[in-house]
């Protein structure tokens, strides 16, 4: 599959993904529907993560001739996912909230904001 083909994949999961955990964030926790959405916006990240992991890194050094510190946030999702998941089941509900919470923030927060600069595709169909 080409870069271009896995960047439109990263989208079609990224964006939704984007939406739920915002909406997800700022509503009320516990419900039915909150652990409906959770699941997939859950499924949606973990879906994304992978998809990048199968992207070459375009700026920076490479490691392995394929990764780049922008995989390290794959990685964060690959860890948070199951660990928030895992621990909502056990009932340890502070745990899940700081892995949610790192998730978004480092997941699509801070990944996301790389995504716009300068060199990136995003930035080039944005701003170029």
């Amino acid at each position: 599959m080409s870069y271009l083909q896995l960047s439109y994949l990263h989208l079609i999961t990224i964006f939704p993904a984007f939406i739920l955990g915002t909406y997800l964030l700022i509503s009320r926790k516990g419900s039915a529907l909150h652990k409906q959405l959770g699941k997939i916006y859950m499924s949606l990240m973990l879906i994304s993560a992978v998809i990048t992991l199968f992207m070459t890194a375009t700026i920076g050094p490479l490691f392995l001739g394929h990764f780049g510190y922008i995989h390290l946030f794959s990685v964060l999702v690959l860890y948070s996912v199951p660990s928030a998941y895992f621990a909502v089941r056990s009932g340890n509900i502070k745990r899940h909230k700081i892995n949610m919470i790192a998730l978004y923030v480092g997941g699509l927060l801070i990944a996301g904001s790389f995504t716009f600069a300068p060199g990136r595709m995003l930035h080039t169909w944005l701003f170029a």
